[in-house]
């Protein structure tokens, strides 16, 4: 760190890079006074602020010069902002402190380059270079449509304001990483708007005054995401048995479970779990069929499911199952967990009860000890002790601001730390009951510190369709963003999920998607809300058998695949990597967001249009070689051919792979 002073000017510099630049006419720093206003139906969130002050604060003493440098800045004695610049365990970290009580926003300007390129934010579905945009960071549902301008999202936001906008996102997180080799991470919780419009400044917005902003540098990208996750925390490797096939999604009790799991059997494909997420009984809404939010097995649904289970596991066949950290008010826990005082309250110090979509329940306020653990043994009781391998944990995003929790930080704080809150509960359970390795859950909230806990993201409810924001294209982008903020495995329903507005699944998109999703860390089906209305892998015989070779395609792969998940649990280096990381020197590589590196040697560029037969892939300069014909390519914009059944995929022929990526493409 080089702290430089003049007359009323100051700079700082880490590793050589500018970082902050201090003037009047340039202040680096303004704070403010405001009152927010959040109006929130089923987690989508309108989120306002009724600004009463902002003041840039451009006057400054600094009154320390020594390891630590500690700059007080105010505006003629008004509003003021103390900031400690210090370096520890080699990274910067700015520590932030105000004494009046008043200010709860504040605006921090870094230093920024026009031609410079930022990546992360958390999980982005509509940009991966974020700059040029502002970002806010509030976990909410990522919306149906996400954008503004198309008729899915112009009927849902008619219907309940559910259409969201391109930065809704279930997992925002207030990390960023700079072309320039820096990344940044801000320590808060509350509302923030990352904004990179301006060419010579990035500002970071906050709805009250973090507590630090750390900062490191690195030679490589490579380096960089090893530092950021040694920060952060890095995912646990996964259990062997998510390699060894796909995860069907069946519903409506034990009996159709099997049908469905002997249906795909019967045409060779290899199932590694089944997903049944009405094991606890469901109900109609006019959304589609809901599950019943009581985290217990429905034995009149699912007879003989104990055993079903140990008879399933005998044939390498997992079962698994749905969970979320909310009850119905008519269910058996509710009302366990009500009357032990866990239940998140209202400010009368009543249950908070409200309305997850025609169904009414309450929220395990988590941050009451004893509530944290009642929970994890609800999980091991009724879950891990019936033989389930794994669960989504869905509705980390759903918190209200106004609920009252038991450790007393308010609800705008608890917003966006509950995700990482939920899999902590989740992560506990399974290795106090000594079995982490062979339990997997996946969730679609995340935040700081999820990257500790959760043992694997999945995208969410895109369309069924291929809209750019919410369809196939977007889980791409949203990987990669996930890659550059510190969370490296990720996946997504095959064939999407949201089912509204004469949205249907059609058969091309759901074999596209398959495509897509054999090269991630986790093949998964999902019926979607209204599993009438769309393909499913067993509709005709052709799917069944394309889905039976993806999926042996996946498995062929496990070798390769697992060598990139131990480097994720290892070093943070994602599974699914943006082709700079590899490629610094190709400025081309900075802009791609619907391609990425499947580990180190594997280069995919998904078929996210309908109707194609060619498609035009961007090649780094390297030895490629095209896995389905074995052309060999140097590098540049290529066009090939794109049956079904080959989407657009190379390798590297300098792998020590090239053997298994062989006989991969003669399958």
């Amino acid at each position: 760190m080089e702290f430089v002073k003049r007359d009323q000017e100051f700079e700082l510099f880490l590793s050589g890079k500018k970082l902050i630049y201090h003037s009047p006419s340039n202040p680096f720093l303004f704070a403010g006074i405001g009152t927010a206003v959040y109006a929130a139906i089923h987690g989508n969130f309108n989120v306002s602020d009724k600004l009463h002050e902002k003041m840039a604060l451009e006057d400054f003493v600094v009154v320390q010069e020594e390891e630590t440098v500690i700059v007080r800045l105010s505006r003629k004695g008004l509003l003021s902002i103390t900031v400690a610049f210090a370096m520890e365990e080699d990274r910067l970290v700015m520590k932030f402190s105000e004494t009046t009580g008043k200010v709860n926003r504040i605006w921090i300007r870094l230093a920024a380059e026009k031609e410079e390129h930022i990546y992360g934010c958390g999980e982005q579905f509509s940009y991966f270079d974020l700059r040029g945009q502002h970002f806010p960071l509030w976990t909410s549902e990522q919306g149906v449509g996400r954008n503004k301008k198309t008729l899915p999202t112009f009927y849902a936001d008619q219907h309940d304001g559910g259409g969201g906008d391109y930065f809704s996102t279930y997992f925002p997180q207030p990390t960023f990483v700079s072309s320039r080799k820096y990344y940044c991470h801000m320590d808060a919780s509350a509302y923030m708007d990352f904004d990179f419009r301006e060419d010579n400044y990035h500002e970071l917005q906050a709805w009250e005054v973090p507590a630090a902003i750390t900062v490191e540098t690195a030679g490589t990208y490579v380096e960089l995401l090893k530092k950021l996750t040694g920060l952060l925390g890095r995912q646990p490797e996964i259990p062997d048995w998510v390699y060894e096939g796909v995860t069907i999604a069946a519903q409506g009790g034990t009996e159709r479970c099997l049908e469905k799991l002997r249906a795909a059997q019967a045409k060779g494909v290899p199932v590694n779990a089944v997903w049944a997420q009405d094991w606890s009984g469901k109900r109609q809404t006019s959304f589609g069929s809901r599950v019943i939010w009581n985290w217990q097995w429905n034995k009149k649904m699912y007879p003989n499911l104990d055993v079903t289970i140990k008879k399933l596991k005998e044939e390498g066949i997992r079962f698994m199952v749905y969970l979320n950290p909310h009850q119905a008010v008519e269910g058996d826990l509710y009302k366990e967990g009500s009357e032990k005082g866990f239940m998140v309250k209202n400010s009368a110090g009543e249950d908070y009860i409200y309305d997850f979509g025609q169904f009414y329940c309450g929220t395990v306020d988590l941050t009451n000890p004893e509530a944290f653990e009642w929970y994890k043994s609800v999980i091991k009781r009724e879950v891990l002790d019936l033989g389930i391998a794994g669960w989504m944990a869905d509705f980390g995003e759903y918190l209200q601001t106004d609920m009252v929790f038991h450790n007393g930080v308010p609800g705008d704080r608890m917003h966006n730390r509950w995700p990482a809150l939920w899999a902590k509960v989740c992560y506990e359970a399974i290795q106090e009951d000594g079995k982490l390795g062979e339990v997997i859950f996946f969730m679609r909230a995340g935040y700081t510190g999820s990257q500790k806990y959760n043992t694997m993201m999945w995208a969410g409810d895109q369309n069924v369709d291929w809209s750019i924001d919410d369809g196939l294209p977007s889980v791409i982008p949203a990987a990669l963003s996930l890659a550059m903020t510190g969370y490296g495995l990720h996946h997504s329903d095959i064939g999407g999920y949201t089912t509204l507005f004469d949205m249907k699944r059609t058969k091309e998109l759901y074999v596209r998607w398959c495509e897509m999703c054999m090269f991630t860390p986790m093949l998964r089906h999902h019926e979607g809300n209204r599993p009438a209305d769309n393909w499913q892998f067993d509709s005709d015989e052709e799917t069944l058998e394309h889905l039976a070779r993806m999926t042996n395609i996946f498995i062929t792969l496990a070798p390769y695949m697992k060598e990139a998940v131990k480097a994720n649990a290892a070093s943070g280096l994602a599974v699914q990597r943006p082709l700079f990381l590899h490629y610094e020197d190709d400025p081309e590589t900075h802009n791609i967001r619907y391609q990425y590196l499947l580990g180190r040697d594997l280069l995919v560029a998904p078929v996210y249009e309908e109707g194609k037969t060619e498609w035009e892939c961007y090649l780094p300069k390297d030895s490629w070689v095209h896995l389905w014909t074995g052309k060999g390519y140097t590098g540049g914009k290529v066009t090939i051919d794109v049956p079904w059944g080959k989407p657009p995929v190379f390798y590297r022929q300098e792998s020590k792979w090239v053997e298994l990526f062989e006989k991969i493409g003669k399958m």
